[in-house]
């Protein structure tokens, strides 16, 4: 019987691989490793999916703040019980819950116009930093027959801004929340 020789190079290929080919075979701890590759990117995205959530919610509960408040305008209900800037953001702040910090960061716009065709606002009332001017918020509800704006601003903190990019639209990893009721006083 003659024994099969086997060249120098296979028998140093077999030798380095003989490991990596038990560990091929064996089963235990596949679980684990597989959860480790999948988890942060499934993490990444449900970190994703709450914050954009979270942002769209409370761009939400502004626009039914706003359209609750405008109310108030609309009516004639503000001008009558003589309401001026500071009682006009507690009547707004009474009607948001929950999530945003309505006392320090929700601002308040109320503008008159001659036609709903010259509505126009060029710049937003913030500088380049994110900071409000207080100068450029005003509070003029009109009377009756009147053209009214009402705008509320809320600068939301996102928590993980690096995730999403695209929602970061201010300095400070905040983004700009808008809600904006435009409607003529009824004749009160």
């Amino acid at each position: 019987m003659r024994i099969k020789k086997t060249p120098l190079r296979k028998r140093v290929w077999r030798m380095a691989t003989n490991p990596f080919r038990r560990f091929r075979r064996d089963a235990s701890g596949t679980s684990a490793i597989e959860f480790s590759i999948v988890a942060l990117p499934f993490l990444v995205l449900l970190f994703a999916i709450i914050e954009t959530s979270l942002v769209f919610f409370s761009g939400q509960i502004l626009e039914t703040a706003v359209s609750d408040s405008a109310r108030l305008i609309l009516t004639g209900q503000a001008q009558g019980g003589g309401l001026n800037q500071t009682t006009f953001k507690n009547a707004v702040c009474a009607r948001i819950t929950g999530m945003l910090d309505c006392a320090n960061g929700v601002y308040v716009d109320v503008r008159t116009f001659s036609t709903f065709g010259s509505i126009t606002f060029n710049n937003l009332p913030f500088d380049a930093e994110g900071k409000p001017k207080p100068a450029d918020f005003t509070y003029q509800p009109g009377g009756a027959g009147e053209i009214v704006v009402v705008r509320l601003f809320y600068q939301f903190p996102l928590s993980v801004p690096n995730l999403i990019p695209s929602l970061v639209n201010m300095y400070g990893n905040k983004h700009l929340l808008i809600a904006t009721a435009a409607f003529r006083n009824e004749p009160f």
